[in-house]
């Protein structure tokens, strides 16, 4: 018998190379292909008794054939000999067995195919089998013993293969290949575990060794628990039926048939061999815990792909200007894996729905085309399949992952892909989480204004958009300069030359367009500002280029756009950027095809009702960051909206966040004033309330009709409803009905004028100036009448209003103890700090609009406290509306947070807003 060869020896034999000597060049070359292609199944490496090596293999070709190979190893003349035989045409040296050979020169293979488990330290023990509690500690086991005759028995699980004799034999066994042997062992003698219950003691000739029945009793249910069950093994030829000796006393018993053996149920398991390889990862680190010994014959295999974290690498190349290929995967045992195809399979299985919850040390385990399992951690895993899921919209393919400079650097930062990442990107990664860091720049020389640190901020932060080709959304509160940021920047664009003579476009409300024009004027006079509205401005057009600011109106742009078309802008503002909230508006599609380098958003409320507005706002300024719609409504706005997942707003969040810049009065504006609100509810009149609850009744019954006879033209006759009920809140008499009897009942007092009157009289005594702000213009015109009657002097502003701005100069000129305002005509676009008090008479339900008309008087400049007043009539359905209201502001407050959803007509809303009064 020669000396046995060592696993040191012959690894070092097989990087020496000299192996390579056996093989021809072609089948050299054919064979690495081989290798490297991953077609090596089942490599298992024996020490014979004589001390030689055999390694078996078995390897599959391109037409799916699969030959056996048998490699030997000894020792000779201290040095090492083989002897290579294939089951292929060749027989011998082949291609196939120089494959066999490449595979086990990389990493670990080798040991593995000895049996050993150099990665177990790093495999946590799995949930995906069950398995009953610990055992007993042994300090406890060990006392138990000592109360006992005997000591407990410890348990030995054998796994074997059949031979292929024996799998080819027609019985129940012969179904499944690999089957299990289970073995309680007290001292040096073993008995198979017995499912029946009938333990036969031990005799031996030192005398009888009693069985311990709930030791051996708990032992079966472990194998219970793990799906495994009992079967008889094939009839031994030699047994006789009369004999009633146990099999496992039998002398004519094989080794391998003693007792019964142990199969994966395959009702829970129709695959064994899927079942056994979870087992080997899974199953026997909890049995060794329980002072189980398993062994594995060598032929067995089945050994699961173990992912190292060491292993993983990633790397990111720029292709072009703004795009960058992302290459990524890992290494086990020397075999390089892509990460796409291992996040599809992970998709196929199910893994985020079937992991949710696991803790993330745990591991899952799938299996690959080739059969192989591979085991990879939950965390780590759940975390790059969402991650580069949501950038792919969970399209995975073959190669690398082509993403944005914008994608590049939000990877760049997460610590839980490490990534090698080019140095400006992680740069551009770094301003993104750290917006103080965004480096400073020089402010224009030809700006007339002394910006505020915020402003300043501001005015860097859009910088730091335009170098990076990123569009982004100013959002911060109403009367925080947005405009002068904008034109700061707009100015800094021209004196560096970045805008290479292109102009500006601003598209904003029509009643903002001209103070565009008044503040860049004041702030950037050396701007040449052409405004395109009225009739005569296309004699204008062919001159847009000689402009450095383009200013027109939403109203005309869709009426213009073939003009527009023609000129490629360096940068387009949208100011009020809500305008185009409605992706299939004829305004959003014609803002979609202008053309320009840069995109730039400003909103104060940049989602007012639902997620599908910020969809429309990025589709305009980065035009595929959010995907298509519906993969967008279908991968955020429904899970957010409807299931409120705080997973998926925090995704969003982090894609869109770093492209939104919001700042609120209190967060950057400490000089100014406090503002406080208060709610005022109002009791109606006898003759009011009835009147409203006669029209209640009879629009409740309209409604209801309509919703059975035309189904969604319901809404129609409840915004009629909605309409009248409000009007008989604000003043019965502004509804006009067709019946006499009913018309002389809208003559009823209003219980909501009455209490304005005695507050105006308060307010006036106390020196307030006031803006008061209605739906109805003629609601406006009752508070005129009275304001006349008191000689209280006053202006009013309504959509039929010529020159606003001259009427804002004379309200801030001190003008006027009260400005009435439609809050259509003039809840944008004015400066009014000249008032410390507003009055919402009617308050409206979007939370939104109500805010930005409070800010005509809450705003920079303001150097006084606001006091806010809401009037609403108590049990009606103003009191609903702003139940409804106080829902909705948690979204006006924070972009992407709280409720995202307008007012929903549905039958259930209908309901509560027409039912009877409390």
């Amino acid at each position: 018998m020669s000396s046995p060869l060592s696993l040191e020896s012959i690894s070092n034999f097989l990087a020496s190379e000299q192996w390579l000597l056996l093989f021809s060049s072609s089948n050299l070359q054919t064979g690495q292909k081989i290798a490297r292609s991953r077609k090596i199944y089942q490599v298992s490496a024996e020490t014979l008794e004589t001390g030689d090596v055999e390694i078996v293999s078995y390897v599959q070709t391109a037409d799916g054939h699969q030959h056996e190979c048998i490699i030997a190893l000894w020792l000779e003349n201290e040095s090492i000999q083989i002897d290579a035989s294939c089951s292929c045409a060749v027989q011998a040296n082949c291609e196939h067995n120089a494959a066999t050979l490449y595979y086990l020169t990389k990493g670990e293979r080798l040991a593995i195919a000895f049996g050993q488990t150099p990665h177990m330290e790093a495999v946590e023990q799995g949930k995906r089998l069950s398995t009953p509690q610990a055992a007993p500690s042994s300090e406890k086991r060990d006392t138990d013993a000592n109360n006992k005759d005997c000591s407990a028995p410890t348990f030995l699980l054998r796994v074997e293969r059949k031979s292929k004799s024996t799998s080819s034999t027609s019985n129940s066994v012969a179904e499944q290949d690999i089957y299990a042997s289970a073995y309680a062992v007290y001292s040096e003698h073993k008995v198979p575990l017995e499912p029946s219950g009938l333990l036969i003691p031990i005799v031996t000739p030192d005398g009888k060794i009693t069985r311990h029945r709930e030791t051996e009793m708990t032992a079966l249910q472990t194998l219970y628990a793990l799906d495994l069950l009992p079967k008889d093994p094939q009839k031994s030829p030699k047994q006789k039926k009369w004999d009633s000796t146990p099999k496992w006393m039998r002398e004519d018993a094989p080794a391998g048939n003693q007792g019964k053996i142990w199969l994966p149920d395959n009702k829970q398991w129709p695959h064994p061999d899927f079942y056994w390889q979870r087992f080997r990862h899974e199953a026997t680190p909890a049995l060794e815990s329980r002072s189980w010994e398993v062994q594995y014959s060598v032929h067995v295999g089945l050994k699961p792909l173990i992912f190292r974290a060491e292993t993983w690498k990633a790397e990111m190349v720029e292709e072009a200007k703004g795009w960058f290929n992302l290459s990524a995967g890992f290494e086990i045992d020397g075999e390089h894996f892509e990460i796409q195809p291992i996040l599809a399979a992970l998709l196929a299985n199910n893994f985020l729905e079937v992991t949710e919850g696991l803790p993330k040390g745990q591991e899952f385990m799938i299996f690959l085309p080739d059969g192989r399992g591979l085991a990879l951690p939950v965390g780590r895993f759940r975390h790059i399949l969402k991650t580069l899921g949501e950038l792919l919209e969970f399209k995975f393919t073959e190669g690398p992952i082509k993403i944005s400079t914008l994608d590049a650097a939000l990877l760049a930062d997460d610590q839980d892909i490490p990534l090698d990442v080019p140095e400006n990107i992680q740069k551009i990664s770094e301003q993104i989480q750290h917006p103080q860091s965004i480096e400073a720049v020089s402010v224009p020389s030809d700006l007339h204004a002394t910006l505020r640190e915020y402003q300043l901020h501001g005015f860097y932060w859009m910088q730091f958009l335009t170098r990076n080709h990123f569009g982004g959304i100013l959002a911060d509160d109403m009367g925080l300069g947005k405009t002068l940021q904008t034109l700061t920047h707009i100015l800094a664009e021209k004196e560096s030359n970045r805008s290479n003579n292109q102009p500006t476009l601003v598209l904003a409300p029509t009643s903002v367009v001209v103070n565009w024009q008044r503040e860049a004027a004041k702030f950037a006079p050396t701007l040449k500002v052409l405004i395109l509205q009225g009739a005569k401005r296309h004699f204008d057009f062919p001159h847009i280029a000689s402009y450095d600011i383009v200013l027109t109106s939403y109203a005309l742009i869709h009426r213009d756009l073939e003009h527009h078309l023609t000129q490629h802008y360096h940068l387009i503002a949208l100011d009020e950027a809500q305008h185009i909230k409605n992706p299939g508006a004829q305004v959003s599609s014609a803002i979609r095809q202008l053309k320009s380098t840069h995109r730039l958003c400003l909103s104060g409320t940049p989602i007012e009702n639902n997620l599908g507005e910020l969809w429309s706002l990025f589709a305009f300024l980065m035009p595929g960051l959010l995907g298509e719609r519906s993969a967008f409504n279908e991968n955020y706005r429904s899970p957010i909206e409807k299931q409120n997942d705080q997973s998926k707003r925090d995704s969003l969040n982090r894609k869109v966040g770093p492209l939104i810049l919001r700042r609120t009065k209190h967060d950057v504006a400490k000089e100014l004033p406090p503002k406080t609100e208060i709610l005022h509810t109002i009791s109606l009149s006898t003759a009011q309330k009835d009147l409203y609850e006669t029209v209640r009744a009879a629009m409740d019954k309209q409604v209801r009709q309509a919703i059975v006879a035309r189904g969604g033209e319901a809404q129609i006759v409840f915004l009629d409803a909605l309409l009248k009920l409000r009007q008989i809140c604000c003043h019965p008499s502004l509804l006009n009905f067709e019946s006499d009897q009913m018309q002389a009942r809208a003559e009823a007092e209003s219980a909501k004028m009455l209490y304005l009157i005695e507050m105006l009289e308060t307010l006036r005594e106390e020196g307030h100036r006031v803006l008061i702000f209605s739906q109805f213009t003629s609601m406006l015109e009752i508070i005129e009448n009275h304001l006349n009657a008191q000689d209280i002097s006053y202006l009013i502003l309504t959509g039929a209003t010529k020159d606003r701005q001259s009427l804002v100069e004379r309200f801030q000129g001190g003008e006027g103890e009260v400005f009435l305002i439609s809050l259509k005509a003039g809840g944008t676009g004015l400066t009014l700090t000249g008032a410390d008090t507003v009055i919402h008479y009617d308050p409206w339900w979007n939370p939104a609009a109500e805010n930005q008309a409070t800010d005509r008087a809450y705003r920079i400049g303001q150097d006084k406290a606001v006091m806010v007043h809401k009037l609403i009539c108590e049990g009606t359905v103003e009191e609903r509306i702003q139940q409804m209201q106080a829902k909705k502001n948690t979204l006006a407050d924070n972009i992407l947070d709280g409720a995202t959803q307008s007012l929903d007509l549905n039958e259930k809303t209908l309901s509560y807003l027409l039912s009877v009064p409390e």
